[in-house]
């Protein structure tokens, strides 16, 4: 149903998008994945929990490759709300890939390295991290040489120079509170199963 959703939120974002490059380009990663995701089902099944928060995460970055980042109505509607000077969605898309994706990773490192403790929930945040960097380096390769000398603009910076870095603070942002979310939710359950 989860997978049903988001192939419909897809669909209708691949329908006349703003620039078909780089909605072309921002979603090679989004079906590599998904591919990944279907290919080891058999071998390795997320909660439900897992599947939704990926599906939800997917489906924000769908809208923004389909208005682009830059001109996404959300993004400009908290622009004129907030009184900021660029438009935020793309720091909403990195705040919600900490948020969302840190779950399904942590549940991937227990299940597959039987971690727990602190580095249950600490290497989840590494890794969005550690994602966070890698995709930004290779979106400014690719920008660069689809779009030489444009870099900048054509990645939605909106002339904001310390935009990286800022991206970075997002996605590391929503995985801490991703994880303590998570670790709150954990110490609930214990203390109602030890509870008569």
């Amino acid at each position: 149903m989860v997978l049903g959703a988001y192939a419909l939120v897809w669909i209708g974002t691949a329908i006349n998008p703003r620039d078909w490059l780089v909605w072309g380009l921002e979603n090679i990663l989004v079906v590599v994945f998904a591919g990944i995701l279907v290919a080891t089902y058999r071998r390795f099944a997320f909660s439900n929990l897992s599947y939704l928060l990926i599906a939800l995460f997917l489906s924000l970055h769908a809208i923004g490759t389909h208005t682009g980042y830059a001109n996404s109505p959300i993004g400009d509607w908290l622009k004129e709300m907030l009184g900021l000077r660029r438009n935020p969605y793309d720091r909403i898309i990195h705040f919600g890939f900490g948020l969302l994706l840190a779950y399904p990773f942590r549940e991937l490192l227990v299940r597959t390295g039987n971690l727990g403790g602190w580095a249950a929930n600490w290497l989840p945040v590494s890794l969005i991290l550690g994602a966070s960097v890698g995709f930004e380096v290779m979106e400014s390769l690719v920008a660069e040489i689809v779009s030489p000398g444009t870099g900048p603009a054509w990645l939605g910076a909106q002339g904001d120079e310390w935009d990286m870095q800022f991206d970075l603070a997002a996605a590391l942002l929503g995985a801490l509170i991703g994880m303590l979310l998570t670790y709150w939710r954990e110490r609930a359950v214990q203390k109602r199963c030890v509870s008569p």
